[in-house]
């Protein structure tokens, strides 16, 4: 794709998944992801708390069983590496491994220093992005401050561009499924960072800023939302609920020099 396919001239752009992180992270100063259900409400929840989140990747897609088992293992290794306790699958929570990417167990579960938290789309686009691009974790719950803390570090302009990333969910077939709650989310930080005067906007950027803009009631479009319905049928609504506690974390989660999102 040509030069074009980056945005460029924009202070604010906006892609789907690890695919549009890896085409955007090279041309900006800031990548911000948003997975509002769960990846980046689990670790706003887990930073909240004092706790060091380390990203994983797991594979996903017709394939996937047999690579995420071997991921499983390398995770399992990684996080005995790194001196850190690994998060399991949400159904496989035990009390002695009570840490998933549920937001609501990460909320009941012990305290520990560090924590591995595999993920599929989240992980993937954390990594797209040079070491020493800037990752936040933006969410329902932190966006004024991911706002604020992108302002006063001076990016959201052409010289100093920003990525907003969502992450978006899979399909079956391991294709990715753009997903409401992370435009929605999106479209809210990008609508924040626009009102204090970053910008321009690419075209992408503006379409999500008009989502969100269009949206009555987002706390009902988040829960109604494919990805809401699903964890509420599941038996996870507490997560969707955390979710949407809109504004209510001051904590920015950022990718340290250790590949951890720690307070910014």
């Amino acid at each position: 794709m040509g030069v074009w396919a980056g945005q460029s001239g924009s202070g604010i752009r906006f892609e789907w998944g690890p695919a549009g992180a890896g085409r955007l992270s090279a041309e900006v100063g800031c990548l911000v992801v948003v997975d509002v259900l769960s990846f980046t409400t689990a670790v706003s929840v887990a930073v909240q708390q004092g706790i060091r989140v380390l990203p994983f990747w797991l594979p996903e897609g017709p394939t996937a069983p047999v690579e995420r088992a071997a991921a499983q293992k390398a995770a399992t290794v990684y996080a005995r590496q790194c001196g850190a306790r690994l998060a399991v699958a949400r159904r496989a929570v035990t009390p002695d491994s009570p840490w998933s990417l549920s937001p609501a167990h990460l909320r009941a579960a012990p305290l520990v220093e560090r924590l591995v938290l595999p993920s599929s789309n989240s992980a993937a686009i954390a990594a797209a992005a040079p070491p020493k691009v800037p990752v936040i974790a933006a969410c329902l719950r932190n966006l004024t401050a991911v706002g604020g803390w992108l302002m006063a570090h001076g990016y959201g302009t052409p010289e100093h561009p920003v990525a907003v990333i969502a992450a978006g969910e899979r399909w079956p077939d391991g294709s990715l499924r753009p997903s409401l709650e992370d435009l929605l989310c999106a479209g809210a930080l990008i609508r924040d960072l626009h009102a204090q005067g970053a910008g321009p906007l690419s075209a992408e950027a503006t379409a999500a800023k008009a989502a969100y803009e269009g949206t009555a009631d987002l706390t009902h479009a988040v829960a109604a939302s494919t990805s809401g319905r699903e964890l509420a049928a599941t038996g996870f609504a507490a997560d969707v609920a955390v979710a949407t506690e809109e504004d209510t974390c001051a904590v920015v989660p950022v990718r340290d020099g250790d590949g951890a999102f720690a307070p910014g």
